[in-house]
């Protein structure tokens, strides 16, 4: 049941409108409004609750129950910015309150020291823009932290010789070994390498409200009915509702951030449900709308006095995207996993973290991780290897045998940042309220391409190790669709170069924020939600900072 939270006029000039309600926009929620302020929280999408959450996969999956809808926002894409785009859907992301946090895997990996310097340490990367944050590990550290105890994350502190230094242990113990941890296990073991229990961004025990995972096998991909998931939506938006404070206000389809004759934001225009439009006053805007509505808002956004966009004085507002690398591969097993049943993911390694660049002869590093992430439905469709019969007996034959026996084996990697990799405004294709659609605009760097193999081959090899009955890798090639939306509103020092410092304060405007995947100046090694929520955290102590001291207004 939700809360009966403040009801703010939109003529009410609150201190904060936070654009979206995922990750970012979630915990940004919970902070500011904690700390005193008055907030409104714009979300696109409806507000579901556990009781709307089902197993049905034509409903959620076909239909895009919690996800963006290609009929209502259209997409387009394209490889090169030479090219004219063509309409396809291009990408997917959470669109209910709770975001893509919602449906995710919940793997959660901190990223390491590396991430955050890694230009320093490797120098440049041709055909790249490799920068170094301007913040370091040790900075965001007491923030991972923070949301590990906050929101809620099982895993099991020291269990990987790679890992950064960490302040605390987990909150709870890691979830139970799955058939395909332990087969990951003794096979990675057995080549020299390193596994560990998981960490995951769902309850392996009891929490106020929340209950530990049920093993429902609808993870990913669906929201979760008991709330073991620690989204935004179960963790961070009913404390923010607690305050008193804080309004969180569904199918608010932000289209526009105002600003005055100082160029200053007054607020942010959005339309609601029966598509009327709306202009929410406010003292600062804090936009949290992922790493493709982020940067389509602020071009949207373009006036007079802004002629390329809110905060793109440097030009960079969109670009340098980065969707991560990775490769997978499939092994079926004699004996049955029934895997399932539960979460998606009991063990990773992270033995190849940090690659000697010179030895591989590429750029990048990432991990492996264990794995069955497919519905049944899904996996008709999908999980069976090439050339099985697709109807009659052998395909169901087919079936009976492998949904029990089957796992993966699945590699996460870095991108590099190149410039010409983008969301913009399609010029021609428009959603349903007549807006520009979003265009992507993507070639992976051939660096990304080497990585992904080099993975795909670890996974391979670690099957091999396994006595995998069968096993298949599909090959890589260059992706056409984006999950991870990162770097299009990149943070740095330098204004030319960039569109927010430090604080997540763009350059260009003093009341305008941003924070979510957009602000990743490197993509970190195929996890990034933690870092968006860690940053999220450290955002909201800058801009309470700011706030108190009279400095944003």
């Amino acid at each position: 049941m939700r809360l009966d939270t403040p009801k703010y006029k939109t003529s009410d000039e609150v201190d904060f409108v936070i654009v979206g309600s995922g990750a970012a926009g979630g915990i940004m929620a919970k902070e500011l409004s904690t700390n005193g302020f008055r907030v409104v929280v714009l979300e696109q999408g409806p507000y579901l609750t556990e009781a709307d959450f089902v197993h049905d996969e034509i409903k959620v999956l076909g239909e895009d129950l919690l996800t963006n809808k290609p009929k209502l926002q259209p997409n387009s894409f394209r490889k090169t910015p030479n090219e004219r785009a063509k309409p396809q859907r291009a990408l997917v992301y959470g669109r209910c309150v709770g975001g893509t946090s919602v449906h995710f895997t919940a793997n959660f990996w901190r990223f390491h020291e590396i991430d955050f310097v890694e230009r320093s340490k490797v120098g440049p990367v041709p055909g790249a823009d490799l920068r170094d944050w301007p913040l370091t590990y040790a900075d965001l550290e007491p923030y991972y932290t923070k949301v590990e105890w906050e929101i809620g994350v099982s895993g099991l502190a020291g269990a990987s010789p790679f890992d950064p230094p960490r302040s605390k242990p987990y909150p709870m113990p890691p979830l139970p070994v799955k058939g395909s941890g332990v087969i990951f296990e003794r096979a990675a073991r057995k080549l020299g390498w390193h596994p560990f229990p998981a960490p995951m961004a769902i309850l392996s025990q009891p929490r106020a409200g929340r209950s530990a995972c049920v093993n429902c096998g609808f993870c990913l991909a669906f929201g979760c009915e008991v709330g073991a998931k620690s989204s935004s939506l179960a963790a961070a938006i009913p404390v923010a509702e607690k305050t008193g404070r804080c309004e969180i206000r569904p199918n608010s389809y932000v289209h526009r951030i105002e600003t005055d004759s100082n160029g200053r934001v007054t607020g942010a225009l959005y339309f609601d449900e029966k598509r009327n439009t709306h202009l929410q006053k406010a003292k600062a805007v804090i936009v949290c709308a992922n790493g493709a509505e982020t940067p389509r808002l602020l071009l949207l956004s373009a006036n007079k006095q802004f002629p390329n966009g809110l905060a793109n004085s440097s030009g960079v507002v969109g670009k340098y995207l980065m969707l991560n690398s990775g490769g997978v591969a499939t092994g079926v097993f004699e004996d049955q996993l029934n895997d399932y049943k539960g979460f998606a993911v009991s063990r990773i390694l992270h033995d190849f973290y940090e690659l000697d660049h010179e030895k591989v002869g590429f750029h990048g590093g990432g991990g492996l991780d264990a794995r069955f992430d497919a519905t049944p439905v899904n996996f008709a469709l999908n999980g069976l290897p090439p050339n099985t019969p697709r109807w009659g007996k052998g395909f169901k034959d087919a079936m009976a045998n492998n949904f029990t026996r089957t796992m993966e084996v699945f590699g996460h990697g870095t991108s590099l940042p190149v410039e010409a990799n983008s969301f913009s405004l399609d010029p021609d294709l428009k959603d349903a309220w007549g807006l520009p659609a979003l265009c992507l605009t993507y070639k992976d760097h051939p660096d990304d391409i080497k990585l992904s193999n080099w993975l795909s081959q670890r996974s391979l090899e670690l099957l091999d190790a396994a006595g995998a009955k069968q096993k298949w890798a599909p090959p890589v090639s260059e992706q056409q669709f984006a999950f991870h939306l990162l770097g299009t509103c990149r943070m740095g020092n330098d204004a030319k170069t960039s569109v927010i410092n430090s604080d997540h304060r763009t350059h260009d405007i003093k009341n305008l924020f941003l924070c979510d995947g957009s602000s990743l100046v490197t993509s970190g090694r195929g996890q990034p939600t933690m870092t968006i929520e860690a940053l999220s955290f450290r955002a909201a102590d800058r801009i309470t900072a700011l706030a108190k001291r009279s400095e944003i207004t």
